[in-house]
């Protein structure tokens, strides 16, 4: 089994100033971070990401704009990652926006080659948490979708078959056994089968 702490970073490094972006590269290579490209506009960020898949994105301008902000979304919403943002401007409106659009980390100010490394493990910290409590989030969501669909397979167990709560669970219990499913994966089956013959009841009164 690979180690993954043993793997190191890959990333790509935006950055308008030529001289900055060499110190800072230098820094990361020295810190076993691979630099995967380094680029002065955000022009072609969106390419970039999509033919190199970097695990970490540094995007260092003096005056970013909204089209590195759109190439964020884009990317964001197919393979989401950690995006560490330097700038000057601390326009609140632009800060909000930046974090909207995948930002996971903003300093308003200039890169430092001596801390660059300590920022990204601090980006790459608050997107790991962040990505966990999205996963707590849509797991409890699903929990509660399912008992939502097994309460309401159990009433419609006792409405039909004149049967009680527990009888009605028992059922769907013993159908999630059987078919070995998850007991709201039953329910659905229950309620896609008994609303089916309710209707073709209907359409033969």
């Amino acid at each position: 089994m690979t180690d993954k702490s043993s793997i190191p970073l890959r990333l790509i490094l935006v950055d308008d100033d030529r001289v900055r972006a060499s110190a800072v590269e230098l820094n990361l290579q020295q810190a076993g971070i691979e630099v995967l490209s380094v680029i002065p506009t955000g022009a072609g960020l969106l390419y970039q990401m999509a033919q190199q898949e970097p695990d970490v994105v540094i995007i260092s301008l003096d005056s970013p704009d909204r089209d590195v902000l759109e190439s964020l979304t884009i990317a964001s919403s197919h393979n989401p990652r950690p995006v560490l943002m330097f700038s000057q401007s601390g326009d609140h409106s632009f800060i909000i926006d930046a974090i909207r659009a995948g930002v996971t980390a903003y300093q308003a100010e200039h890169i430092s080659p001596d801390r660059v490394r300590a920022a990204i493990d601090v980006a790459v910290a608050q997107f790991s948490a962040f990505n966990e409590l999205k996963r707590e989030l849509h797991e409890t969501r699903r929990q509660l979708g399912e008992r939502k669909q097994v309460e309401k397979a159990k009433g419609l167990l006792m409405s039909v078959h004149k049967v009680t709560e527990e009888e009605a669970f028992s059922t769907l219990r013993k159908l999630a056994m059987d078919k070995n499913r998850t007991l709201g994966e039953a329910a659905v089956d229950v309620l896609a089968i008994l609303e089916k013959s309710g209707s073709d009841g209907a359409c033969h009164d």
